[in-house]
């Protein structure tokens, strides 16, 4: 029988697989694939094709489980969280606001977080309240 358990690696899994995925999708520094498929459309081929639809497909997973699990007020409250934090990193002058580059990385990771949180959600309130979702089924 296998024990269902959540550590902080298998959050961990969950964020890198979503920073693969933001950065892979488009990143400021020209290696994405945005970048690969914008440098020569006429150029576009089954490869191509074949990845960006695994992207998507990715995007969909990532979507539908934080929807689901957080739901519109969780994503909108952690997104309000992160976007606090961001603005006391500005206040702070941890970071200048006029590099837009470093701004569109942090807003990226910013976003893993909460697709990782999302995907992670149900394992984290039943470690904290014990509350099983109707989903979640014993085998």
């Amino acid at each position: 029988m296998q024990k269902n358990t959540f550590t902080a690696s298998s959050f961990f899994i969950r964020f890198v697989i979503a920073l693969v995925l933001v950065f892979a999708s488009y990143n400021p520094s020209g290696f994405s694939y945005y970048h690969w498929v914008i440098r020569d459309i006429s150029a576009f081929s089954p490869m191509m094709g074949l990845i960006g639809l695994t992207i998507i497909i990715a995007w969909a997973i990532y979507i539908r489980a934080t929807l689901r699990s957080l739901g519109l007020i969780g994503i909108s409250l952690a997104l309000a969280f992160f976007a606090c934090i961001f603005w006391v990193i500005i206040d702070w002058g941890v970071i200048p606001t006029d590099n837009v580059t470093v701004v569109t990385y942090i807003v990226q990771t910013i976003l893993c977080f909460i697709l990782a949180t999302g995907l992670s959600w149900s394992h984290i309130r039943r470690r904290m309240s014990g509350q099983v979702d109707a989903d979640d089924v014993d085998q």
